[in-house]
């Protein structure tokens, strides 16, 4: 029995096949190893057809194995199959539990490894992940951006890029397995720009050494440029120079190609960029502001030189050249770019306070010596002293002393914080009185100040998605204006008045240097920067652009009660005594105390820690007895004491008088009255109550002048909730609430055709935050919670909240009225470069003039995102 090979047809026996391979449940035999490679490379293609499964030969299946951080060794992972499965183009689904893999085959032209990656997060499961930030040298060019993302989608393994013009770097996240940092630089350089390291991940004096550095750089191109344009401009206008005016015209052309020499290093040394720019866009077949301007000013050289060198071949008058336009427009433009580099360094104010919030150096002990050690040195472990006035260097716990510590670096809050043994200290925070050491707990960039720059500059690369809009705009931008200038040249030429070619050249050159896409690109990327920046200002931590854009149309705040609107933390709130009373108010908050010290109730803490407080010695107790659904009973001293609910005293025939009635009142206010009995007589009654922060109301007030609904869920009883409610001024209650099902409630508002926020602070309220269009974190809750956001409030206050939508609120306007203004010049500019006025005015716009309107249009709206540097909020979060 003989076997043919799928690749070459040739006839042989499986027995003394060179090589055999299964695919889908079949055997393939081969007779080498040139046939065996080529099976491998596509072994669909060799498969024949199958009208049950569908199969397209002619349509070869590509497989990757996806590296999954969560996948279950005993549950079955069939969500995440399914969720894989539905995508169009899947074709078969393979799950290795063990190796923690997933194998998909599928088509390449249907399905996308993004899209895998977004149903594998949707099925709930993490895909194992790299995220990078690269630099992107002299990356000004806002068309550009949306070709290199692009490029970097493209490469294998990549799951998604995003390239931003306002900090010159690219987020990438891709699968260490299917590609390297090297496979994403080759995509970069394949545009014409040179990557580099993040300037994110360089220390502050490196970030602005090298952003001086890069400033320098430019102003030389400029001077140099200038310098040679004021040459240039003399003999442009001879006319009105006394020497010149007299020299004949063989002289001139002299002259002129002199001054066409000196051009040509304004050109390829001045201007470099944008033509090697332009020439990388041309091997892609694309274009891109570089184009434009290499397109206008290379026009402008070339036919200044023919004209100078074949003065016969041109109509009479039409044979001087325009070196003036080159070297000015590339002046201009170098100098707008400086500019906009040296407003960028102001926009980025935010991060660099908070990187120089740091510690220089640690004093830290080892083998019993003091060493002052820079912080990059200090290893988890190390036991660190800090006297007074000095700043905490790492994140640790307190093990010797105590002090008061100043935290408003990382709360706002500017009271000094307490702490003793066993407290957590934070990095860069501010010691003020006592001395103390402490164990580093979390160095390096695992340290909260780290944590927070790093979420603020992956918030500022990010994009919103009005930004993803603009990307798209500019892309088309371009080559249109490329249509526009041909158009203009061709009109001009055919029907305008003499010299026609003169007037077709200087129109279609000012139409290219005019049109300008980088100020559409720059309206976003810049505000972005410096809004977050001025959230994190002010204790705000946006996740991203999105965020921050959605915020703005908030219609509804969803506000959880417990540790969010309320402290979270039952307090003793009020002493109700009897008439008449066996003791006073002070030995019944005695006596409560020492019983309730043995008790394991939530409450009863509350009792302990008020008559701590008020600094009562407590006494111990004998007969401790718990009355499950009734209270407590036990001996103090001589004294017989009950504790408990109305139950209780019924139960034990103790009368009440007007006790009863003072109990109803304070439950209407939403809080937990206990009576207490001595001996079997009523002695009076303590109440206790998650109490509501300070500036709870007074927020809820601003977000409801600010138009916003305000709703509180709970899972107390309405009487409760609705008393809460009725003290901070919330109108619409959701109580008796399941935790399970705060998210439904989320949605069913959300169904009501609002835009609705959440804020919460704990594990229950994850999956709320999750389904609101935005998510707000209290950030002394849960790590889960804060994960789970869209928006980090450092510190607990509700205020917080309204500072965060009236940022969000000042950051869109400002880019609304960058984009307005961006659009109106290109909309307004191109006409007019065209000659729209010439018929009516006789008014024709000089590509100079084009030039510096285009280098100032990136000034303005950089310069306008620079504003919000003044943004104040209503009242601080801090």
């Amino acid at each position: 029995m003989t076997v043919k090979d799928p690749i070459c047809g040739m006839e042989i026996d499986p027995k003394t096949a060179f090589a055999t391979r299964e695919h889908m449940g079949k055997t393939f035999y081969f007779c080498s190893k040139n046939c065996a490679e080529q099976f491998d490379a596509a072994p669909h293609s060799y498969m024949t057809g199958s009208a049950t499964t569908g199969f397209n030969p002619d349509r070869p299946f590509s497989s990757i194995e996806l590296p999954i951080s969560d996948l279950p060794m005993v549950q079955s992972a069939t969500s995440l199959e399914f969720a894989l499965q539905a995508l169009d183009g899947v074709h078969q689904v393979t799950i290795n539990a063990g190796a923690g893999l997933l194998r998909v085959e599928y088509d390449p032209e249907k399905a996308t490894v993004p899209q895998m990656a977004q149903a594998i997060k949707s099925a709930g499961f993490t895909l194992d992940t790299i995220q990078t930030r690269i630099g992107v040298e002299n990356l000004r060019c806002a068309s550009c951006v949306q070709f290199i993302e692009t490029e970097l989608k493209a490469t294998p393994g990549v799951l998604n890029a995003l390239v931003n013009v306002a900090t010159q770097e690219a987020t990438v996240d891709y699968l260490p397995e299917k590609t390297t940092l090297a496979n994403l630089n080759t995509a970069i350089e394949n545009w014409g720009y040179k990557p580099r390291t993040a300037a994110s991940d360089e220390p502050v004096d490196k970030q602005e050494e090298a952003h001086a550095r890069e400033y320098r750089k430019l102003m030389n191109k400029f001077w140099f440029a200038a310098a040679v344009s004021i040459l240039v401009m003399i003999t442009a206008y001879y006319q009105v120079v006394p020497i010149l005016r007299d020299l004949s015209m063989d002289s001139l052309r002299l002259l002129w190609g002199l001054t066409g020499l000196l051009t040509l290093p304004v050109m390829f040394w001045s201007g470099i960029d944008f033509f090697t720019g332009a020439w990388a866009a041309f091997k892609h077949r694309s274009a891109n502001m570089n184009t434009l301007i290499a397109l206008g000013t290379g026009a402008a050289w070339l036919y200044s030189t023919f004209a100078i060198l074949f003065p016969s071949v041109f109509p009479e008058g039409t044979s001087e050249p325009f070196y003036d336009v080159v070297a000015v427009v590339i002046a201009l433009v170098v100098l707008g770019q400086a500019l906009e580099l040296r407003a960028k360094g102001q926009s980025s104010a935010a991060i660099k306070k908070l990187l120089g919030l740091q510690a220089k150096t640690a004093r830290v002990i080892r083998d019993g010596q003091e060493m002052d050690l820079p912080v990059e040195e200090v290893l988890v472990g190390d036991v660190i002293q800090v006297r007074p006035g000095e700043k905490v260097p790492v994140d640790g716990v307190i093990v010797d002393g105590s002090s008061a510590v100043d935290e408003s670096m990382l709360t706002g809050e500017s009271l000094p914080v307490s702490k003793k043994q066993g407290d957590e200290v934070i990095g860069a925070t501010l010691n003020k009185t006592g001395a103390f050491k402490f164990r580093a707990t979390k160095v390096g960039k695992d340290t909260a100040l780290a944590q927070i720059v790093k979420m603020v500059q992956d918030a500022q690369n990010s994009k919103a998605p009005i930004a993803r809009l603009v990307d798209v705009i500019s892309g088309y931008f371009v080559p249109v204006v490329m249509i526009l200038a041909v158009w203009t040249f061709v009109i001009w030429f055919t029907v305008g008045p003499q010299p026609q070619l003169v007037y077709a050249l200087v129109t279609s050159v000012t139409v290219l240097i005019i049109a300008c896409p980088c100020a559409l690109g720059l309206a976003t990327p810049m505000s972005l920067m410096v809004g977050i920046g001025k959230g994190a200002e002010n204790g705000i931590l946006i996740r991203s652009g999105e965020a921050l854009q959605t915020a703005r149309a908030i219609q509804t705040v969803v506000l959880d009660k417990t540790g969010t609107i309320t402290k979270g933390k039952p307090e003793l709130t009020d002493i109700v005594m009897s008439d008449p009373s066996p003791v006073s108010s002070d030995e019944l908050v005695r006596l409560a105390a020492s019983v309730e010290k043995v008790s394991e109730h939530p409450l009863a803490q509350a009792i302990v820690e008020g008559a701590q407080a008020r600094k009562l010695e407590l006494e111990e107790v004998a007969d401790f007895e718990a009355i499950p659904g009734y209270g407590v009973s036990a001996k103090v001293g001589s004294r017989f004491l009950l504790i408990g609910n109305l139950k209780l005293m019924n139960r034990e025939n103790i009368a009440l008088g007007t006790l009863e009635e003072q109990s109803k009142s304070l439950a209407d206010d939403g809080k937990t009255p206990m009576y207490i009995a001595i001996d079997n007589k009523a002695a009076g009654i303590v109440a206790v109550a998650d109490t509501i922060k300070e500036d709870s109301a007074e927020a809820i007030a601003a977000l409801q002048k600010m138009g916003i609904e305000v709703v509180m869920i709970t899972g107390d009883n309405r009487r409760t909730a609705e008393a809460i409610a009725r003290k901070v001024g919330v109108k619409r209650v959701l109580a008796e609430v399941l935790p399970e099902d705060k998210a439904k409630n989320v949605q069913l508002l959300q169904a009501e055709g609002k835009k609705v926020a959440m804020v919460g602070d704990g594990i229950n309220d994850a999956p709320a935050l999750a389904q609101a269009d935005v998510g707000l974190a209290i950030g002394t809750g849960t790590d889960v919670a804060i994960e789970a956001s869209d928006i980090t409030l450092i510190k607990g206050s509700l205020k917080g909240v309204v500072t965060a939508i009236e940022v969000s609120r000042a950051t869109m306007t400002n880019i609304y009225q960058n984009l307005v203004g961006a659009f109106f010049y290109n909309v307004l500019g191109v006409p007019v470069a065209m000659g729209i006025l010439f018929p009516f005015f006789g008014l024709l716009l000089s590509p100079m003039i084009a030039g510096a309107a285009m280098a100032f249009s990136s000034v303005t709206v950089v310069g306008n995102a620079n504003r919000l540097r003044g943004f104040k909020p209503k009242f601080s979060a801090k």
